[in-house]
């Protein structure tokens, strides 16, 4: 791996500068320590627009940049899902480390072959699963429950993007990303249902997915809400935690704090059959704020995601998210859409219905 270039701070590239890939640009532009060499983009037009922008240099293609460029050695892959494995896979061979925007790959054998030649050329793999930095995730991911069930949901309004791709692998997989981190075992079944309402790909999906270890997750994914949403809860036999990705804050609910002997005396009560329908739960249980405190600058998820990127490319580290884990995403929400597929409505398949067959 190309080390960091003399007196302008690590060398660095996007791939694909549209919504996403722009924000990348922006990101890598505003960071200390961080030379934001070259954008690249089929659309000429647009990559020179980005390039003008944020003071560097456009190219239509990933092997124009390199030849300009051999000092770059950290690149975001920011191009639609189904170029993941073409655009990168060059470049993980040169063993320029690579941040790809999620989801890892459009299928798993795409995933896998991504993840193989990342461990074949030493190269670092990092999925830009967002949500890991969420404020309010990485400060209950600190408390360390051991989840038991986990319900999530995630709705917006329709904005007409990623109609190529269903729901699950638009904004479920960000979920599902989680919810495996979590619950830390193979997955043992997958059920599902949707429904496709504009195009040919479910709009609309729910699934309960029951891990090896027990653990259940209920995820449901909508992009036809007339609200945004965007919540998890997790339970497990010593808490409760309610966390909004929105607003990127959330409650704790500790059982085994310092309420622990009133919670075993109500446990006690209620074998015997106290009435203590005057009793007021919240006093016997411990409520607080998710609170965590983060380096700064990164305060922004776009701009933590990239920090620990850069750290895993300058160190040859283990990403946060790594390939492994964004292959597992992948993986899963092929389940959950061939579950979805598999399930049967009231007089048709569910695959009929999603095909809007009548």
């Amino acid at each position: 791996m190309s080390s960091k270039t003399q007196d302008e701070g690590t060398a660095v590239a996007v791939v694909g500068v549209g919504r996403m890939g722009k924000h990348h640009a922006r990101t890598y532009k505003q960071m200390s320590g961080v030379n934001l060499k070259a954008v690249v983009d089929f659309e000429i037009g647009r990559a020179q627009s980005v390039a003008d922008e944020y003071g560097c240099v456009a190219y239509g293609s990933v092997q124009e940049m390199l030849e300009s460029h051999p000092d770059v050695n950290a690149v975001t892959v920011a191009v639609p899902t189904q170029f993941h494995r073409a655009t990168a896979e060059p470049l993980l061979k040169r063993r320029i480390a690579c941040l790809i925007e999620k989801p890892l790959a459009a299928t798993v054998a795409d995933a896998k072959a991504l993840v193989g030649c990342a461990e074949e050329h030493n190269a670092v793999l990092q999925v830009g699963h967002t949500e890991r930095f969420n404020p309010a995730f990485r400060a209950a991911e600190a408390l360390n429950f051991n989840a038991r069930f986990m319900q999530v949901e995630r709705v917006s309004p329709m904005t007409f993007r990623s109609l190529d791709v269903g729901v699950v692998m638009d904004m479920m997989i960000h979920d599902l990303d989680i919810v495996l981190m979590l619950a830390g075992s193979p997955i043992k079944s997958v059920d599902a249902a949707g429904v496709a309402v504009l195009g040919e790909h479910e709009d609309i999906a729910s699934a309960r997915i029951v891990f090896e270890n027990g653990c259940v997750a209920n995820i449901t994914a909508s992009r036809m809400a007339l609200n945004t949403e965007r919540r998890l809860r997790v339970f497990s036999e010593s808490g409760y935690i309610n966390l909004n990705y929105q607003t990127r804050d959330g409650i704790v609910v500790h059982t085994d704090g310092g309420n622990r002997k009133a919670l075993a005396k109500v446990r006690e009560q209620v074998a015997q059959g106290v009435d203590l329908s005057d009793l007021d739960y919240k006093d016997i249980v411990e409520v607080s704020e998710l609170k965590f405190d983060l380096p700064p600058g990164e305060e922004d998820q776009l701009t933590a995601e990239q920090a620990s990127f850069l750290s895993a490319a300058k160190h040859g580290s283990r990403p946060t998210v790594d390939g492994l884990a964004g292959f597992a995403a992948v993986d899963a929400a092929e389940r959950v859409v061939r579950a979805i597929k598999e399930h049967t409505w009231e007089g048709m398949a569910g695959s009929a219905l999603l095909n809007g067959v009548e």
